[in-house]
């Protein structure tokens, strides 16, 4: 079996990074990326993934420092809480939500 060699991958296709980097800065896209994320955790219960879209939003949006200024939360604690090993609170979330323009919502289940 032939080894892939990535970087020959992201010369042909492009760094995934930076395309979901850039992609994300669009607000509509970055919720669509949190509810697909929201609904795997609803599947699964895996935070990881959950916490991890959050921070690809955060990064995209500003950072982790912009988002430490608006959400008057520790930067060193907002990398911990989305790194996939926190577990931020209700209220924690609801500050991030709302620095990046977005917020919780409650639909009834299919």
């Amino acid at each position: 079996m032939r080894k892939i060699d990535s970087k020959k991958v992201t010369q042909i296709t492009g760094d995934y990074n930076d395309w979901l980097q850039n992609h994300l800065q669009d607000r509509e896209a970055a919720c669509a990326h949190l509810q697909a994320a929201l609904d795997a955790y609803q599947d699964d219960q895996d935070k990881t993934a959950l916490l991890l879209a959050i921070k690809d939003v955060a990064e995209a949006q500003g950072g982790i420092g912009w988002l430490s200024k608006e959400t008057h939360l520790n930067r060193e604690h907002l990398y911990y809480l989305l790194s996939g090993k926190g577990n931020p609170r209700l209220d924690t979330l609801s500050s991030i939500f709302k620095a990046l323009g977005l917020h919780l919502n409650i639909a009834v289940a299919c």
